[in-house]
């Protein structure tokens, strides 16, 4: 492997040190990766299903006007927040590998709903189950790799959503090609069938594989051997994670006496708002506003901005594992979304419109990064870690419930000048944030690292044993 090896280094990270490390980091990828992706994708076909449906025929078949699409996406957005935390505090009691595949077969197809009201009951429950899904994986990711491997995993993670809304236009544009109507059934109807059985067998699969975290996992394909190392090699001991991390009356004191949960709430929450041109169908509705195209294309042609945004996700997210400097992608998403704002504020033509909506997929690279940036910082503690990932999401998701139908409501298109606006503030908003969270990361290596020097020089026998600790001395004294 020798030639290959500085490009294995640059694109993957360097390999792990032993034989026995480095098949158990594939052992992990294969299998925590694959049914974590799967999770995630087909996660992300259900969500887009409902836009692709709704300009492929629900719209008419179910006498939709206004706004009526948006005020079930809010409708969505609030059930997924409230399921957020408790999902990720269920995985401290019950196995990650029965609860997770217990959501996934939650989520109830849609394709025979008659009438908006039926929609608007069943996407609020199908949300409370898949709110599991984006925070859980993050949790179980930094459980079981390290600093310098998270930001690759997460990349592939988080692109595997945008996998999934991309396909999903593909898929209900081949639909409606080939399946409208047969056995009474409008295309519409039938991406939602379809959908739903994907998703059983993926359930199979992941309980079959997912291996739960380090200290519990009974996974077939790892050794004990194996087990206790992908412990040690994260730097603690055996169980310390829980140790120090369980979920008890002192996790409130830990939570928000710290400042990671209101940096990282924030950010992130700035962050999901910069994604508003993708997340909202902008795209759809607008092409479907003009009259011009088939269905097909307006379904196939927005698919361009998941394309972008998975290429922007696997770079950025590549980027900020090399350099450990995740903040650059914060400044330079932030820079974007400003710009996406101000061109559809005032658009020079359609192919200027059109070029702002797929800028706007860059915003996708934030999931990677913050949720590995605060993994990294909150690894010492597994129940602090797992309700931070899951309050960053569902602050988010709060704000996202009103934002969206405030800026970005069917009703307001096809120019969205006000979203345009709330756009470039929540660009401005995001690279300040990133800034501050910037500063206190900052200033915690130096006190981490002044106090390891203090310990180890007055007690030369005693040597830390976090990796943090172990690492501290070198992040304080270059540019984080």
């Amino acid at each position: 492997m020798g030639y290959l090896t500085p490009v294995r280094t640059a694109l993957w990270g360097a390999p792990a040190e032993t034989k026995e490390e480095r098949k158990l980091v594939v052992k992990l990828d294969v299998f925590i990766l694959t049914s974590a992706c799967l999770q995630y994708w087909v996660n992300y076909l259900d969500r887009a299903n409902l836009n692709n449906a709704y300009v492929s025929g629900m719209r008419e078949d179910l006498n939709m006007v206004g706004n009526d699409i948006t005020i079930i996406n809010t409708i969505f957005w609030c059930g997924y927040f409230l399921g957020q935390i408790p999902n990720n505090l269920a995985m401290q009691y019950f196995r990650p590998r029965i609860w997770m595949p217990f959501c996934m077969l939650a989520w109830v197809s849609t394709g025979f709903v008659h009438n908006k009201e039926s929609i608007m009951a069943i996407r609020f429950v199908q949300a409370l189950f898949e709110g599991s899904t984006f925070v859980g994986v993050h949790y179980i990711l930094g459980c079981w790799y390290k600093e310098e491997e998270l930001g690759k995993r997460t990349g592939i993670f988080t692109s595997s959503g945008l996998a999934g809304t991309m396909f999903s236009g593909f898929l209900q544009g081949g639909i409606y090609a080939s399946l409208n109507g047969k056995s009474g059934l409008a295309g519409w109807r039938w991406m939602f069938v379809v959908d739903f059985l994907i998703t059983l067998p993926l359930a199979i699969y992941v309980y079959a594989v997912f291996p739960d975290t380090p200290d519990n996992t009974q996974a077939f394909y790892l050794s004990e051997d194996e087990r206790k190392l992908a412990i040690t090699r994260l730097g603690r001991r055996f169980g310390a994670e829980h140790e120090h991390g369980d979920v008890g009356k002192s996790i409130f004191k830990r939570l928000f006496t710290s400042w990671e949960i209101y940096g990282f709430c924030f950010i992130w929450t700035m962050g999901s708002n910069c994604e508003m041109f993708s997340t909202n169908a902008i795209m759809n509705l607008y092409l479907s506003s003009l009259g011009t195209y088939s269905v097909e294309l307006v379904n196939y042609m927005p698919t361009g901005v998941s394309g972008f945004g998975i290429v922007a996700t696997l770079i950025l997210g590549w980027y900020s594992d090399f350099t450990k400097k995740s903040w650059h992608v914060g400044i330079l998403v932030s820079c974007c979304a400003v710009v996406t704002g101000a061109i559809m504020l005032n658009p020079p033509s359609l192919a200027g419109k059109l070029f702002a909506l797929y800028l706007n997929g860059i915003s996708w690279a934030n999931q990677t990064v913050y949720f590995a940036w605060a993994n990294r910082l909150t690894v010492e503690d597994a129940a602090k870690r797992s309700i931070i990932l899951a309050a960053m999401n569902t602050s988010a998701v709060i704000f996202y419930s009103f934002w969206a139908i405030s800026f970005y409501a069917a009703g307001q298109g096809p120019m969205w000048k006000e979203g345009s606006i709330a756009m470039m503030v929540s660009g401005i908003c995001m690279a300040g944030g990133v800034m501050v969270v910037r500063y206190l990361e900052q200033r915690d290596a130096k006190r981490r690292a002044s106090a390891v020097i203090e310990a180890t020089g007055s007690e030369t026998s005693e040597k830390p044993d976090s990796k943090f600790e172990k690492g501290a001395a070198k992040v304080a004294s270059n540019e984080v």
